[in-house]
């Protein structure tokens, strides 16, 4: 089972990354390979980070021999992910949407079609926006078709639409109890839906 955090961050070490990779070290004791992409890495080999709708359907040459390829090659492995995003004003940052963007080919195999998604906000203020991001995050989920799952868990609660921070994350404890939440979650549901799942494995 491959779980992977993806970190719509431009900073790779900053407040999302970290509540991702609390996500990722639950995944693994739970016996998941994790991986993490850092968005703004894969953006950064492209001539150009914006889809321009090039072909129909789409056939993802902006994939070949880079980085964008390996991350959608991860992609179409995944059983469940975690995709964090910093709130800026009220939605997700411009590199996750450009990067999701990038995804229209996967979306044309139904490589994504009942993976488990959940996502994870941080923001500068307790109530800085951060549930607004996660719906952004939601709907770019269902549109692949994904099955969502918030942070909630027999052992605990019924949970909410996600894991939710205020900066600095580290320091954010029912954040990072939330994010670790969703995390068993993820993998949880993942495990029930395995079958659902369609595979192209090269």
């Amino acid at each position: 089972m491959l779980i992977l955090g993806i970190n719509g961050s431009p900073n790779k070490d900053g407040n999302t990354a970290f509540l991702l990779r609390q996500e990722l070290a639950v995944a693994q004791e739970m016996g998941a390979e994790t991986r993490l992409i850092q968005v703004s890495e894969v953006l950064a080999g492209l001539d150009s980070p914006f889809c321009d709708a090039c072909a129909t359907p789409c056939d993802g040459s902006c994939g070949d021999g880079n980085r964008l390829g390996e991350a959608l090659e991860l992609l179409r492995r995944a059983d469940g992910m975690l995709v964090g995003s910093p709130v800026y004003f009220g939605s997700i940052s411009g590199q996750l949407k450009a990067f999701w963007d990038k995804t229209r080919v996967l979306r044309g195999e139904k490589a994504l079609l009942n993976v488990v998604g959940g996502g994870v906000t941080v923001a500068g203020a307790r109530f800085g926006g951060q549930e607004t991001a996660l719906r952004a995050i939601h709907d770019l989920m269902l549109v692949q078709g994904m099955i969502l799952v918030g942070d909630g868990l027999r052992d605990y609660d019924c949970g909410h639409q996600g894991a939710c921070a205020h900066r600095p994350a580290g320091q954010d404890e029912n954040a990072i109890k939330r994010t670790g939440i969703l995390a068993r979650r993820i993998v949880e549901v993942a495990r029930a839906t395995e079958g659902l799942r369609i595979r192209k494995r090269g």
